[in-house]
């Protein structure tokens, strides 16, 4: 496979599903784009503090933290990190970017490697928009955390 990705574009992983975490940093990295994985939204956050990510790869539904909360904490520490959120409950929860928080929303589903990597692509040549509902949204998550 062609390497999609730019050289220097670092993904943080993150899904408590082991299975999930492992076949999508395989695609990943085939694809040319450097990964670290967590497998839960604590992780994550712990590793994002010290570690620069273009991108981050969010699960929604996790154990403890959930991706919406990562985002929030990600938003609100005033990077200009990249999200992508994945969810199977995206349609029926009705989760969006702009409820979320999250640059791109991706449904878990038969379609969802092209779209990952043709996000990825996207987003890792993006700078990152604030959006009003972020700096709201990052509040709560602080709150609540």
């Amino acid at each position: 496979m062609k390497p999609d990705a730019s050289p220097c574009t670092n993904v943080l992983l993150v899904d408590d599903n082991q299975f999930g975490l492992t076949a999508r940093k395989m695609i990943l990295e085939d694809a040319g784009y450097g990964v670290e994985t967590a497998r839960s939204g604590e992780e994550a956050w712990e590793l994002f503090q010290k570690t620069h990510f273009d991108v981050v790869v969010t699960d929604f539904r996790m154990g403890g933290m959930d991706g919406v909360h990562l985002i929030g904490l990600i938003r609100q520490s005033g990077s200009v990190a990249r999200i992508v959120l994945l969810s199977g409950f995206a349609g029926c929860l009705g989760i969006t970017p702009e409820s979320s928080g999250a640059d791109e929303v991706l449904v878990k589903s038969s379609t969802e490697v092209p779209e990952l990597l043709r996000a990825l692509k996207k987003l890792s040549h993006q700078p990152a928009p604030r959006r009003a509902g972020s700096v709201r949204r990052a509040k709560q998550a602080k709150s609540a955390g």
